[in-house]
């Protein structure tokens, strides 16, 4: 964020006489540290005191722990084994305290030479290593450590302070040397160029940013600590609003034309024809849409709802106002069954009126293409045709739309569909096929807090549906603990079973498809837990071989997934949605807008290998029609695990916003962000979105007055110097690009 000359200076060359270029490698490669300031702005992730000792009693499991502890006990062993066979092999066994508990380290072979003389009874240490279990005890194999004593002057000078900073480290370099490279170019902290405007730092009674930056590598109290996590914390806030804020600024100047509906023109011809209200929501989100389309800059606005909540509607309503002035909307789906899927609902709620130039088709009519990669060449001739002459309207499609070769009449609208599945580059190409920039619409089913949403999507305008239309049926969830109680699992089929008896239909869901190309572990999230177990994730072949053999004998049972030839998929949720299959085993590709409203259930297997959102997604599926939904969670995790915990959260709220919560809160926002991102590196490293909601929302308002009275940043030179590092080329084009 400051990067003058002094913090530019690459750590190849700064660390030269202290660490070696070995060192600077690592950083370089495994924590993305390439200069002075990027080392300055690696923040220590907490601190151990002098006087108190890391509780050895709480050490988590295969992670990677710093830990600071008294020797209490050193022995030799020898041993024979198959390299050494003459009782030669050596095993250095030490016993660490600190009070709480005790852990035991362990050196084998040549590794325990310089150990067995460095770790005698009563020495004080820093130890990092990976926690293990042997012999059902606790232990580190061959840790790193670092010495704690006053004898030689370089030591006393690196823990001088009362407070030792632990950062956060790899397996190939610990804390400890992170923290004598930080030591090492510190003093380069005095020349960082302070961002914020001076008056907001009077105003807020924020320390200086040498200051902050020398206070939380080198604290002597924790006052110290609260200072420069307060100013760092507000940095980071204020710097990503004000890119956010030039952001909006600079559309607000983009020329686009203005799309007012005809008052008798299709959208009334189209309401006309809805056999239902709208609810209050949707109405008043369309007002929002309709009031940006009727200026003339682009409408950049982010539309979320709830699974459910009738946001394909709304956006159908903005790109028949389009239609009606004149122009021609596309809406991006991000998989072939998605866009096969909206096709077939825009068509089936227009009727005639998606008719434009056939016999039957209604006064008021247009056209509504669909265009994939996979269809055959004389459609998609003609859908190019349809598209370049004006005579389709609407074009409903995959990323097949941002092809060189399509090309519009007049574009005035894009929506995208469930936005996080899009890159920005694919967003901006379609945008650039307008003759001015076009429109656009947003939208996500996976609900995004208020503050993501100001941190993430801070150049959109934001509208929420949170209620859902009459006659959506509530969903009831279940966890099915499948290790425990395996009845309950068959308890599960013989629920499924039910629902076909009652005239229904269901879904199972599991994490990876089984075929010969299929590796075991994409697509499963990976963690210390999943580790432990060591199963594959379930694989749909073989889930839906079991089933259709076994306790769902007799039902008409088809799989889906997403290496199926397109015609395929398309077969097999023809037949799902008209009924003439029971049960569909398949992967995720049925998470986002499938719409089936006889599916009432749906099991979930191995449940915990998916995210919060995606399955809160899922179970979106099911419950939409007039019969009430069931989701069944299984999962093989013990009770008291985290993955038990998060899929209880599941199963316990059907509020997206209250999830999206619960899952940013179990993971580092940088995912969240990353991401969104364009899957740049989070510069969130002491912000929390969900905690610092208030401080996003103040620097939000001061960067928007700060942007409004001094677009370009003439008058504040080290807030453009931040910004030029905060947007290295990745997040600079995500932000252009919106």
């Amino acid at each position: 964020m400051d990067l003058v000359p002094a913090l530019e200076e690459p750590l190849k060359q700064s660390l030269k006489s202290v660490l070696g270029p070995a060192t600077a490698k690592v950083m370089a490669e495994h924590l993305g540290l390439t200069s002075v300031g990027d080392l300055l702005h690696h923040y220590p992730r907490r601190y151990e005191e002098r006087g108190r000792l890391t509780p050895l009693a709480e050490l988590p499991m295969d992670e990677h722990v710093t830990v600071v502890a008294q020797v209490a006990d050193a022995r030799l062993h020898t041993f024979a084994s198959s390299r050494a066979p003459r009782g030669k092999g050596q095993r250095l066994e030490v016993t660490i305290t600190d009070g709480s508990g005790r852990l035991q380290l362990v050196f084998f072979g040549n590794g325990v030479h310089k150990p067995h003389k460095d770790l005698l009874p009563g020495t004080r240490a820093m130890f990092a290593g990976k926690v293990s279990v042997f012999n059902r005890r606790l232990q580190l194999a061959h840790p790193a450590y670092e010495l704690l004593r006053g004898d030689s002057e370089e030591t006393v000078e690196t823990w001088a302070g009362a407070l030792i900073p632990i950062y956060p480290a790899t397996a190939k370099l610990e804390s400890w040397k992170i923290g004598k490279a930080v030591q090492t170019v510190l003093p380069s902290a005095r020349e960082a160029v302070d961002p914020l405007p001076a008056s907001l730092q009077a105003g807020r009674g924020l320390v200086s940013l040498p200051e902050a930056l020398l206070k939380i590598h080198r604290p002597h109290t924790q006052a110290d600590i609260a200072d420069a996590r307060a100013r760092l914390k507000w940095d980071e806030a204020f710097v990503l609003q004000v890119a956010l804020a030039r952001r909006r600024h600079a559309d607000a100047q983009l020329p686009a034309v203005a799309r007012r509906p005809k008052p008798d023109g299709l959208l009334t011809a189209f309401d006309d024809r809805l056999p239902f209200t709208l609810t209050e929501g949707q109405r008043k989100v369309s007002e929002e849409i309709f009031g940006d389309l009727a200026t003339e800059h682009p409408m950049h606005r982010l539309l979320q709802g709830e699974v459910g909540s009738g946001k394909t509607l709304v956006a159908l309503r903005a790109m028949l106002a389009v239609v009606d002035a004149g122009g021609q909307a596309a809406m991006l789906a991000p998989t072939e069954v998605l866009a096969q899927q909206h096709h077939r609902s825009v068509t089936e709620m227009m009727g005639e009126l998606a008719e434009g130039g056939m016999l039957g088709g209604a006064e008021h009519a247009t056209k509504v293409v669909l265009l994939t990669g996979s269809m055959g060449a004389a459609a998609r001739r003609q859908a190019l045709l349809d598209l370049v002459t004006g005579e389709a309207g609407l074009v409903i499609g995959t990323h097949a739309l941002i092809e060189d070769k399509v090309q519009f009449h007049d574009l005035g609208l894009v929506v995208v569909d469930e936005q996080h599945r899009f890159g920005v580059e694919q967003r901006d190409a379609l945008r650039g096929k307008g003759k001015q920039p076009p429109h656009l619409l947003v939208m996500t089913a996976t609900p995004i807090p208020r503050t993501v949403a100001m941190t993430v999507f801070g150049d959109l305008e934001t509208s929420v549906l949170d209620q859902l239309p009459a006659g959506r049926s509530p969903i009831a969830s279940h966890v099915v603990p499948a290790a425990d109680k395996p009845h309950f699992l068959a308890r599960a089929w013989e629920r499924v079973r039910e629902e076909v008896d009652n005239g229904h239909q269901a879904y199972v869901v599991c994490p990876r498809i089984g075929d010969e190309e299929d590796d075991p572990g994409k697509g499963a999230k990976k963690s210390a837990e999943d580790e432990a177990e060591k199963r594959p994730p379930l694989a749909v072949l073989e889930v839906a071989d079991q089933l259709a053999r076994g306790p769902l004998r007799g039902l008409r049972v088809e799989v889906l997934h997403g290496r199926m030839h397109p015609d395929d998929k398309d077969a097999v949720m023809r037949r799902f949605a008209a009924g003439e299959t029971d049960v569909l085993v398949a992967t995720t590709v049925i998470e986002v807008g499938v719409n089936v409203p006889n599916a009432t259930a749906m099991v979930i297997m191995d449940a915990d290998r998916f995210g919060v959102s995606q399955l809160h997604q899922l179970r979106g599926r099911v419950g939409r029609g007039s019969a009430p939904g069931l989701c069944l969670l299984v999962s093989e995790m013990p009770e008291a695990s985290a993955a038990r915990q998060r899929l209880n959260a599941v199963a316990s709220t059907l509020d997206g916003f209250e999830l999206s919560r619960i899952d940013l809160e179990q993971r580092r926002e940088g995912d969240v962000l990353g991401q969104a991102q364009s899957g740049a590196r989070t510069s969130l490293r002491v912000l929390a979105v969900i905690e610092d909601e208030e401080l996003i929302a103040e620097a939000r308002q001061e960067a928007a007055e700060v942007v409004a009275a001094d677009p370009e940043l003439d008058n504040l030179p080290g807030l453009r110097t931040a910004l030029d590092a905060l947007l290295d080329e990745e997040r600079e084009q995500y932000l252009e690009k919106g």
